[in-house]
């Protein structure tokens, strides 16, 4: 547990982030939902005040007047606990409340929060606020995946940011690392901050196998492209096929063939494609189909977790092999906070690593994603293992 001092610098650097992570858009950005999986940046800004709010306010502090009660409704996400809220696919429909009482309601929660902490509180509301913490830095890796989809499937393709760089090279050349078999102990096991889904700790017992210290890259997926890669049945699941076919998928999300030549839309508009930087933005279909076209596989994620101080991670998520399940002895929070992660343990792939949109102090080696097999707009990409 970080020490309450230390804890409110924390939330209070978090809430300047998110609103730094919008900063380049314009007024009309804000309110944009162009499909079911992105949100609109302003209810980004309004869902994770609410979470303080809702789980930390209107609870714990004595005398708390709501900022406003329809807010309840509008920014609730998933939370069947704590009422009734806006569908999903309708946060796009919200041109009110406006981005500038949105920006007044995050004001007003962030000095309530800051007033409430200023005073000792026990382990308890300490809890409660670094997971609000980290819930809103999962919402601003959302954000900037969110902020690209919206303006990368803008007509215009316009930039976002010179600053925000999506796209890193790993100059390290590439190498197998070798594992032997063996039992290897799995989860979370120190007393920093993790999420429920990374608890309890176990042992598993893993074969030999090797895995690759580097990401595939765009140039080696290009290759994957020029054999027909997304032509072959034979290397896709059945169900990846039927989704290539129905939605006449020919490369990766962003990627557009010009004159004979690739480019993707990037944070600085439309780029050409360096094949050296890391491949991202594609979903686990994708990556299953272009490891079978190596005669390779994807590592499950406890191969990964073992080899992972063998190689540098956090510039792509990663998928994994592996489904997500719950831990051996897992266990939900009680209340609202158990619909966190629980509730999603199907249908799931395991992504691991985290991403160039992933911020500052959130994410480690036993942090687990998790996403359903089709969806790519998260800085998604792959790494080998055999």
């Amino acid at each position: 547990m970080i020490l309450t001092d230390s804890l409110l610098d924390f939330f209070l650097e978090t809430r300047k982030h998110s609103e730094t992570i919008c900063e380049p858009l314009e007024i009309e950005d804000y309110v944009v939902q162009p499909i079911v999986d992105v949100s609109p940046p302003k209810w980004h800004l309004g869902h994770t005040t609410w979470f303080f709010e809702e789980f930390i306010l209107k609870p714990h502090y004595g005398g708390y007047v709501q900022f406003d009660e329809d807010f309840s409704f509008v920014f609730n996400s998933y939370y069947e606990t704590v009422g009734k809220r806006v569908i999903r696919s309708d946060r796009g429909n919200l041109s009110r409340p406006s981005v500038k009482e949105v920006y007044a309601y995050r004001k007003y929660i962030t000095k309530k929060i800051q007033k409430f902490f200023e005073a000792p509180q026990n382990d308890t509301l300490n809890a409660l606020l670094e997971i609000g913490i980290h819930h809103e830095k999962q919402h601003q890796e959302l954000l900037l995946t969110d902020i690209k989809y919206i303006l990368g499937n803008n007509p215009l393709l316009p930039a976002y940011s010179e600053k925000f760089q999506d796209h890193p090279i790993e100059a390290h050349e590439q190498e197998w690392i070798s594992v032997e078999e063996g039992i290897h102990e799995i989860g979370h096991n120190t007393e920093s901050f993790c999420y429920d889904n990374e608890l309890g700790k176990h042992k598993v017992f893993l074969h030999a196998y090797e895995i690759s210290n580097k990401l595939v890259t765009n140039g080696e997926f290009i290759e994957f492209l020029n054999d027909g890669g997304y032509q072959r049945f034979d290397i896709w699941h059945a169900e990846g096929w039927d989704w290539v076919k129905q939605n006449q998928i020919a490369s990766p999300l962003y990627w557009h063939q010009i004159e004979g030549e690739w480019y993707h839309y990037t944070s600085k508009g439309l780029e050409k494609i360096n094949p050296d930087t890391p491949l991202t933005h594609i979903c686990y279909f994708e990556a299953f189909a272009y490891a079978q076209w190596k005669g390779q596989r994807l590592p499950t994620e406890f191969e990964w977790e073992v080899a992972q101080a063998y190689f540098p991670w956090g510039k792509r998520w990663e998928w994994t092999e592996s489904a997500y399940l719950p831990y051996p002895n897992y266990q939900k929070a009680d209340g609202a906070l158990g619909e966190y992660n629980g509730k999603f343990m199907v249908n799931q792939k395991v992504l691991r690593g985290g991403s160039v949109a992933t911020p500052e102090k959130h994410t480690r080696h036993t942090y687990r994603n998790f996403f359903h097999p089709q969806l790519r707009w998260q800085f998604t990409g792959l790494r080998l293992a055999k």
